[in-house]
């Protein structure tokens, strides 16, 4: 029996799997890319991925992060890497220390810090980059993308042995390509993230957006969280194809959300929309 009750949404070939309520826990997870998103209470599900890509120290999006590098420990598995924002490293490597002493046993970890422009390669041609959110001291958001080689025009219609040639003479004929394929926010106060190209073109964006009710302006900009209008202003400048919301604060009920999403928000952006805790994504 698995230990949490996720909510899964199917996106092609992705699948997220995730629960997030804000100030009770977070974590969002993409199995085929091989990483989560903040680490909540850990569930069993997300044992098995390899890399937690943690946004802020909260401990609604921080507090599983031992249990997740022990559980890996005791089923045998390897060290998990847990990236998290470079001024948290210290301090996690003394709670794990703390826990490997009331347990007996050490617990194994890849703990790397990361600065915004950071990236870290989760697989050969998958990279996981950092960015800067407005939430707490070092907070970043992430963009796991794909890096690829693309030939040139002017090369295009040469023959496999010609193109062997050419880069024996060290004649560079290709150019990098990046494809965006999902960006996390985490939780942020508003930012004008059009200005990255990579999180406007990402084809999945997961968004938090806790506040919904016009009273809630000021609750958002206390906390440093976003407000639905100021999303709806972000999501017209940004290009994805899916928008996933989470964190929803549960002093709003999820119908009175769905219908102030709908209000804000422009027809076509609406039908990308996907709110992670609809109850028709929970599973059992």
């Amino acid at each position: 029996m698995s230990s949490h009750n996720l909510s899964e949404i199917q996106l092609g070939d992705l699948t997220v799997l995730g629960y997030s309520v804000a100030g009770e826990e977070t974590v969002i997870a993409l199995p085929q890319l091989d990483v989560c998103f903040d680490v909540g209470k850990a569930p069993d599900q997300i044992i098995p991925i390899s890399h937690v890509l943690l946004t802020h120290g909260h401990m609604d999006h921080s507090a599983g992060f031992a249990y997740y590098l022990s559980q890996r420990k005791f089923c045998g598995m390897a060290p998990g890497t847990i990236l998290a924002p470079a001024n948290l490293i210290r301090t996690m490597e003394e709670i794990l220390d703390s826990w490997g002493r009331l347990d007996g046993n050490r617990i194994p970890a890849n703990l790397v810090g990361v600065r915004p422009g950071d990236e870290y390669a989760i697989k050969p041609n998958l990279f996981a980059r950092a960015f800067p959110t407005r939430h707490t001291a070092g907070s970043v958001g992430f963009t796991v993308l794909e890096k690829r080689k693309k030939l040139k025009a002017e090369y295009a219609g040469l023959t496999g042995p010609q193109i062997v040639e050419l880069k024996k003479q060290g004649i560079a004929i290709d150019n990098p390509v990046e494809i965006p394929i999902v960006t996390y926010l985490g939780d942020t106060q508003y930012v004008d993230f059009s200005q990255l190209d990579y999180v406007v073109h990402s084809r999945i964006l997961i968004a938090e957006c806790t506040f919904y009710e016009d009273e809630h302006v000021g609750r958002a900009s206390a906390g440093r969280h976003m407000h639905v209008d100021e999303l709806a202003g972000l999501l017209g400048r940004l290009d994805n194809e899916h928008v996933i919301i989470s964190h929803l604060t549960a002093r709003t009920p999820m119908s009175e959300a769905r219908k102030m999403l709908k209000k804000a928000l422009p027809p076509a952006t609406h039908e990308k929309v996907i709110i992670l805790m609809d109850r028709k994504y929970r599973r059992p």
